[in-house]
């Protein structure tokens, strides 16, 4: 069906241009929970730009605040303060992130002739958190999922992205697919886990 190969880890790959950041957030007594605020703010700017039509403007506001999404978890574990609430609150607010910037999109096409687009963005707002609860169920069984073609990462790169060359609707397509696949390999890579037994009061090592 799909390949069950551990996914890239792109933070590692950009970890020599946000360590500087980093550095200096936490030189200025920046916390994390304050940089995931920021980014969620900069999520709704970037929804009200696209609610109004202004793509590239809010494609890159879109890509800015995702950055910031890989900061705050670099600064919590730069300055010590990776907390079980700080987990939570950051993945609550990627989900409220990822939410606003849909929004925008349907509040857009909703006021035009524009029924693919609006299914388009039920089907991905739909595989997104699908993505996310799949994975929070399975850690809540004491699994390790680190499985997923598609993760949020990704899903902001492709719909800034598209929103920054003007296809957007390209760029749905791809974001409701591949989110919604994720969705079932993740729930595969759980099937097999517990299958297996990893699951027994043990934390598992990913296959």
């Amino acid at each position: 069906m799909f390949t069950l190969l551990p996914h890239t880890n792109l933070r590692r790959i950009i970890k020599p241009v946000t360590d500087p950041i980093v550095f200096l957030l936490a030189k200025a007594h920046v916390s994390p929970n304050a940089l995931t605020l920021v980014g969620v703010l900069g999520s709704a700017g970037a929804a009200a730009l696209l609610a109004r039509g202004e793509f590239l403007a809010g494609g890159i506001v879109v890509l800015a605040a995702g950055a910031l999404d890989v900061l705050d978890g670099a600064l919590a574990r730069a300055t010590g303060q990776v907390t079980r609430f700080g987990a939570v609150f950051d993945a609550v607010m990627d989900r409220v992130s990822e939410a606003a910037v849909l929004f925008g999109l349907l509040y857009y096409y909703s006021g035009r002739d524009a029924r693919q687009e609006v299914l388009l963005i039920f089907a991905a707002l739909a595989g997104s958190l699908l993505v996310s609860y799949v994975k929070a169920r399975g850690e809540a069984l004491g699994l390790e999922i680190r499985e997923g073609i598609f993760t949020r990462v990704e899903r902001v790169i492709i719909i800034g992205g598209g929103s920054i060359i003007g296809q957007v609707r390209i760029a749905l397509w791809i974001l409701a697919v591949l989110a919604n696949l994720t969705a079932l390999q993740r729930l595969f890579v759980v099937w097999r886990k517990t299958r297996d037994g990893v699951n027994k009061g043990e934390s598992g090592d990913t296959a």
